[in-house]
């Protein structure tokens, strides 16, 4: 693609797969529907961003598949849809999957072992996360311009927000190491309770960042590539390196779902809600004697 300003940037190098859009779409589909379910039926709303996440997935593949019957005459509407939710759609996972550490880490009483206390956890990867959404968001609505340099500067910006959210997983994944080491040394009373298989779902949360890290490491790479690059003159690599790890990682979460955590958390901040209401009281008792 040339960088001159008046120069019409083509939408797509090839003829999108009708099959392979709609195939996509109904795997997301199914996988949300049941998300959807699952939050209803145990209350675990920090999985919403998830939700929304698969619905974007659903809303781009679908847009993919209305671009594939619209060739050779590409109208614009379809590929900023499918352009913009498919790029953002990962960082709305990833919010969620932040959150079931958090959750993981208070079941277990494990804060000591935590690199980030956990009042500040949720907050430090989700605002993070958020920064690196509405940047990716911002460049993919630049790439969707009919103009070449704006969507050169768009797909510039794009790559900045993906370093960033790799820079965030990385930590994120460093951080669930960390704890997962030291609670192993060092169990406490909770981490010895069988309801709660927090091993098992430590090990979960490494292999959906896994999926997630290896979508953004190729996705940088599409990027630095550029418009006239391997990955994106071949519509197979958004399969088998986005679609596939973003449904592997929606399908991981429908099989083993963390509601167990989500009721302990609960009943240990209505615990913590309990004792420090009863000092107060004690503290007021005393005080009127």
């Amino acid at each position: 693609m040339s960088s001159d300003s008046n120069e019409k940037y083509k939408y797509y190098h090839y003829d999108p797969s009708l099959a392979a859009a709609c195939i996509f779409a109904v795997v997301f589909g199914i996988t949300t529907i049941w998300h959807s379910i699952l939050i209803a039926k145990h209350r675990t709303w920090y999985f919403i961003p998830m939700l929304v996440g698969g619905i974007f997935e659903i809303v781009g593949y679908a847009a993919r598949g209305v671009s594939s019957g619209q060739a050779p005459h590409l109208t614009i509407a379809p590929y900023v849809i499918q352009t913009l939710l498919l790029l953002v759609a990962p960082a709305l996972l990833a919010a969620s999957i932040y959150m079931i550490l958090g959750r993981i880490i208070v079941s277990v009483d494990g804060e000591s072992y935590s690199l980030i206390k956990k009042r500040w956890l949720t907050k430090v990867f989700v605002t993070s996360d958020v920064l690196s959404f509405f940047i990716q968001l911002g460049g993919g609505g630049l790439m969707a311009s009919s103009k070449a340099s704006s969507a050169k500067l768009g797909s510039h910006i794009v790559l900045a927000g993906l370093l960033i959210q790799i820079i965030i997983f990385g930590f994120f994944i460093v951080a669930t190491l960390v704890f997962h080491l030291r609670l192993r040394a060092m169990p406490t009373t909770q981490s010895h309770d069988p309801s709660l298989p927090w091993k098992k779902f430590l090990y979960i949360l490494y292999t959906s960042s896994a999926f997630i890290m290896i979508r953004s490491i190729v996705r940088v790479a599409e990027f630095v590539e550029g418009f006239e690059g391997v990955i994106i003159l071949h519509e197979v690599f958004l399969y088998v390196f986005d679609g596939v790890p973003m449904a592997a990682v929606m399908a991981i979460f429908d099989i083993w779902y963390p509601s167990s955590f989500s009721k302990q958390a609960r009943k240990v901040r209505l615990h913590a809600e309990s004792v420090e209401s009863n000092r107060e009281l004690s503290n007021v008792e005393l005080q009127s004697k």
